[in-house]
């Protein structure tokens, strides 16, 4: 599994912690297990930073989403969204390789609007 890929599987999990409200250590341990490859590292580290600071990256979103608080999000912009914002925040990758490639994800899994809406978002989050 190469990053991007690693990307839309983490996106995956963070869609699937969604519908359980379960954004918990456990849960990311639970996921993570299910990857193997040279990517686990990045897996773990990603899904943990989401599930720690959730309600950081929530408030981001929500200060720079104009109108559209995570409540009413689209479930799978949302989950797009957290990955990129955590990327963005907690690692050293660059903040335009991870929007490009949440645009990428929003085009395959989102609406119409939806890579324009992430688009939107994340440049705005420092």
């Amino acid at each position: 599994m190469n990053r991007k890929e690693a990307r839309e599987f983490a996106m995956k999990c963070v869609f699937q912690m969604e519908a359980q409200k379960e954004f918990t250590k456990e849960a990311a341990d639970k996921f993570a297990e299910n990857e193997t490859g040279s990517q686990k590292l990045y897996l773990e580290k990603l899904l943990k930073d989401i599930c720690e600071n959730i309600e950081h990256i929530d408030n981001l979103l929500n200060a720079h989403s104009d109108g559209w608080p995570v409540s009413r999000m689209a479930k799978a912009d949302l989950a797009i969204l957290r990955v990129a914002a955590c990327e963005i925040l907690y690692s050293d990758i660059p903040k335009a390789v991870s929007i490009n490639e949440a645009v990428e994800l929003a085009k395959t899994y989102g609406t119409e609007q939806s890579s324009k809406f992430v688009n939107a978002v994340l440049k705005n989050i420092e």
